[in-house]
């Protein structure tokens, strides 16, 4: 039985395809979540490396990317994706942004007919600049009731340090949407509902540009009150850009909006407040990625943001900034005058 067949998670299967930190950790809180309810649940999570998924199986840990965390043993992994997608009502995806549609393509004829498929990635397409919820309704060829987003204030290490969390969990279809709820609400893991996909997503990818703007901040040791119009004018951007697309003004208010941004530019955890700052301090792009053991999704879908937003005529000037600096159009030290390069008008005017 699927999901949408039950009204209930009763999957007893779920596929996490990605053993970075947040896949890994997403793994562990529906692991947790079945242990709490008593429900007969499995979870199978996909990995690249071979040696990443031999030790979460033999020691129920993933040490590169989540160090000093024990998994529940509940939780299996494999490098073999067909093994891990058969049988799954619930395929869970946390893989880079920029590859995801190649690999779905190669997944597609493995997945169950009916599986519910959720997106836990923030970024933007390069070159269509498509949401991730749009490139997995076009690449599988599913209706969007079946496609869900997870985001919000969701720092992987804190969460997998059992650290009380809510996020939100947004599909078009409301039934679809709390079923998934029902599925990773864990002792330490709270998430709400939401019908607005477009806004919960649009949430989770700005915040990364902003939150790179934020760390070069602080990288030039610019001063809190810069860090925090920044993040304040930041979330205006987010804001603009998300209406302009259909989304809905209270989610920007949110877990997915204002919730996500200040932990993502407020945390050392964060890797794009990290990638910013050592852009800030000097590093160029190629050492930025090289000190980095993850992806900053901010660098990769930065000008695509930018790109949406000029197609919408939306008016984003700390993205363009960001994005001028990602481009070598402009050094950090000019970044900060052009952080706030906006006509003067009311804060009230979008």
């Amino acid at each position: 039985m699927t999901l949408i067949e039950t009204g209930v998670p009763a999957a007893d299967k779920v596929a996490v395809l990605g053993a970075g930190s947040w896949g890994t950790t997403f793994a562990k809180v529906l692991a947790d979540a079945a242990d709490a309810t008593g429900a007969d649940r499995k979870i199978h999570l996909w990995g690249r490396r071979a040696e990443v998924v031999d030790q979460i199986n033999s020691v129920h840990r993933n040490e590169q990317y989540l160090d000093g965390i024990s998994l529940p043993a509940t939780i299996t992994a494999s490098t073999d994706v067909s093994e891990v997608l058969k049988g799954a009502g619930l395929v869970v995806l946390a893989v880079p942004a920029q590859s995801l549609r190649p690999q779905l393509s190669e997944w597609k004829p493995l997945l169950e007919p009916n599986a519910i498929v959720v997106s836990l990635m923030k970024g933007l397409e390069l070159g269509t600049d498509a949401r991730m919820s749009e490139v997995i309704a076009q690449e599988l060829g599913i209706p969007a009731s079946r496609v869900a987003v997870v985001s919000g204030p969701n720092l992987a290490m804190e969460i997998a340090r059992e650290q009380p969390t809510a996020s939100v969990v947004a599909c078009s279809d409301a039934e679809t949407a709390a079923a998934i709820a029902l599925c990773c609400t864990a002792p330490y893991f709270r998430p709400y509902t939401s019908t607005d996909v477009v806004g919960v997503e649009i949430g989770g990818i700005v915040k990364n540009v902003i939150a790179l703007a934020v760390g070069i901040c602080e990288g030039k040791q610019m001063g809190d009150n810069t860090k925090a119009s920044v993040i304040t004018r930041g979330l205006a951007e987010t804001s603009r850009l998300a209406l302009a697309l259909g989304g809905e003004a209270h989610t920007m208010a949110g877990l997915a909006g204002l919730g996500d941004l200040v932990a993502t530019c407020s945390s050392a955890l964060s890797r794009n407040h990290t990638a910013g700052r050592l852009l800030g301090e000097g590093l160029s792009l190629d050492q930025v990625a090289a000190r980095m053991t993850q992806t900053a999704e901010g660098i990769k879908s930065g000008p695509a943001v930018h790109e949406l937003a000029g197609k919408l005529d939306v008016e984003m000037p700390i993205t363009a900034a960001v994005v001028a600096v990602l481009e070598g159009k402009m050094s950090v030290d000019d970044l900060g005058p052009r952080l706030l390069a906006r006509a003067l008008k009311s804060e009230g005017d979008y």
